[in-house]
């Protein structure tokens, strides 16, 4: 099926019904469909990373005057730091998914990623996204080209999570024409080199924060000296002073009291794209580890033939899979989000901020995923070089200290546990999902003697009932809490995180389920092939995992009988049957070291 047949199969799919609704692979988009334009934008990448970047990288880290300005400028020559902007503004207008693919195939370069990430994305959308059409055209051809460069100004030092609870405010001059910008911003990155940034600040005595285009010329501005950081240390991280800078009214970014908005959707899309980067940054960690298990040899044998490694590695390659799979999945359905939005007779402006508020669950799913995928393969990876893996000579030494501020960038990954659950709960009560009759279903269900099931022929018929299954066990737990505790289930964090975990693995497993399916559909693996191999593995990781959290979150906050009838379906619907986990680590872990280098 080719990509424009699929975008027209994939209209029906909301936002959080994976849950709910039976998905068919015809309806996603795998990474094996990538076009021939879109397999050149991924060369470019790869190329610009291994000539300009990997080399380079210690110069990169000590901050070498003018050095991460002089990257960005070779990235803008080449386009990709316009792969966002329409044509008309100086870009290349590729959709959605292919700027995830740049994102990924860049998320290989440690801190050039973190700068050029906050350029493309926190630095370029809000304007792109929410300004006048005079407003683009006077800065997005600039930061299309990486003339100029951007940065984001939300974080302050009391505002960290509650963005809103931001102190940085902006009076409007008695003549009506500018505004005084006063306050402090914290952890901006881009900060030492940019020369344009989008500034959050409370108008007056509003309670809602607006938005204001601040170029660095603009007189009272002030930095602080670089910040010293455990990673990622090659990006500029710097506090920022405003002291009555005045900004002109023209310089409003939307309307007045809309920067709360305009900030919530862009972390939106800042969630996506960092798991897409990750996925690159999970890709490289692997082929370092894998390279240094074949060349080291201990008791006079390869490390890469021992099953401790072999486990590692295997673990390494399922996990970064299935988040492939599901970054792809969503970056199509924004996409075809965007497209049908288009049609009905929005700007593609307003199309992409709505199509990717539509997926903005599945955004804070991936970003979870891609962070503590990479936190476990850079983890391992350093293990698997063992004490080489301790020093700075080692590749595996800066990944791993680089990967860590991902769990805290776009939202920490507590916060976005919390947030999946909320948009789709939020979802069902305002209607845009029908989570109640599901859950209902499924209440009714536990009452009655289940049946043995029939599976029918299929290489993934057992998977497919249990992802059944599994999507009952979060619609008898979420739909018990929500009668339950109502009102104060907001407060109950950790039973919300449990809901949150059981969601982040069904929709991976189900990802990954489709996408093999779909590969072996077109030709491109087979039912013995190392793919199928990952997905049962996975199924048979995730049975455990789901059962694991669905028990916590029950018990803590049901008791007596009807406990013990929940715990009794929790085990029915995480029942899966029995197979050799290390025959199938052995086949992933060998395909790897075949190979030499990640290729699935």
């Amino acid at each position: 099926m080719s990509q424009s047949e699929n975008n027209s199969t994939n209209k029906a799919i909301k936002g959080g019904e994976f849950l709910i609704r039976k998905t068919h692979f015809n309806e996603i988009f795998i990474p094996e469909e990538w076009n021939e334009e879109q397999k050149m934008i991924s060369q470019v990448c790869e190329d610009f990373i291994a000539q300009e970047i990997i080399p380079n990288l210690d110069r990169i880290d000590s901050q070498e005057e003018g050095l991460m300005v002089q990257l960005l400028n070779k990235a803008g020559e080449l386009g990709l730091l316009g792969m966002s902007v329409p044509e008309n503004l100086g870009g290349m207008g590729t959709d959605f998914k292919t700027s995830l693919l740049v994102t990924e195939h860049l998320g290989e370069g440690h801190s050039f990623s973190v700068a050029f990430g906050a350029h493309t994305g926190i630095g370029t959308l809000p304007l792109l996204y929410y300004g006048n059409e005079e407003q683009k055209q006077k800065y997005i051809p600039k930061l299309a080209t990486g003339e100029w460069k951007a940065a984001y100004c939300l974080t302050e030092p009391n505002s960290g999570s509650d963005a809103n609870s931001g102190k940085t405010k902006a009076v409007l001059s008695t003549d009506g024409t500018h505004y005084e910008l006063t306050g402090q911003k914290m952890w901006i990155t881009n900060g030492g080199f940019a020369d344009f940034f989008t500034v959050f600040a409370k108008i007056d005595d509003d309670e809602v924060l607006s938005a204001f285009l601040v170029e660095r010329t603009y007189d009272g501005i002030t930095f602080n000296p670089e910040e010293h950081k455990m990673g990622i240390k090659g990006s500029s991280t710097r506090q920022i002073f405003f002291n009555k800078v005045k900004v002109p009214v023209e310089n409003l970014l939307s309307e007045r009291k809309n920067g709360f908005k305009i900030a919530l959707n862009i972390l939106n899309i800042g969630r996506i794209k960092l798991a897409a980067g990750v996925l690159g940054g999970s890709k490289q960690t692997i082929n370092d580890a894998v390279k240094y298990a074949i060349e080291r040899e201990q008791f006079g044998r390869s490390i890469s033939k021992y099953g401790a490694i072999r486990f590692k590695l295997a673990e390494q390659v399922m996990r970064t899979f299935v988040l492939e799979s599901a970054i792809y999945r969503s970056g199509q359905n924004i996409d075809d989000k965007i497209n049908v939005l288009i049609a009905e007779g929005m700007t593609k402006a307003q199309a992409t901020l709505k199509g990717i508020e539509e997926y903005a669950a599945e955004c804070a799913i991936l970003k979870v995923a891609g962070s503590e995928c990479l936190d476990y393969v850079v983890d391992e990876a350093l293990q698997i070089f063992g004490g080489m893996g301790y020093s700075s000579e080692s590749p595996v030494e800066r990944s791993y200290r680089d990967s860590r501020i991902n769990r805290i960038f776009e939202g920490t990954n507590e916060i976005n546990r919390l947030l999946t659950v909320d948009m789709i709960l939020r979802r069902g009560m305002k209607g845009e999902l029908d989570l109640m009759a599901p859950a209902m279903k499924v209440a009714s269900e536990l009452m009655s003697i289940p049946e043995t099931p029939d599976f029918a022929d299929g290489i993934f018929s057992k998977e497919h009932f249990y992802l059944e299954n599994f999507k009952k066990v979060i619609l008898i737990i979420a739909g018990s809490a929500v009668q339950k505790l109502m009102q104060t289930l907001s407060k109950e964090q950790e039973i919300l995180m449990n809901v949150a975990d059981i969601s982040i693995a069904i929709y991976q497993a189900e990802s990954a389920l489709l996408r093999v399916e779909k590969m072996i559909d077109l030709g491109k693996a087979t039912e013995a092939s190392v793919q199928v191999a990952i997905v049962k593995l996975y199924f048979y990781e995730m049975a455990d995992k789901i059962n694991k959290f669905g028990k916590d979150a029950i018990h803590s906050f049901v008791d007596g009988d009807e406990a013990r009838m929940m715990i009794m379906g929790l085990k029915r619907f995480t029942k899966v049957d029995d197979l050799n986990p290390k025959a199938l680590r052995q086949q992933i872990a060998q395909d790897l070291i075949d190979k030499g280098t990640y290729t699935i």
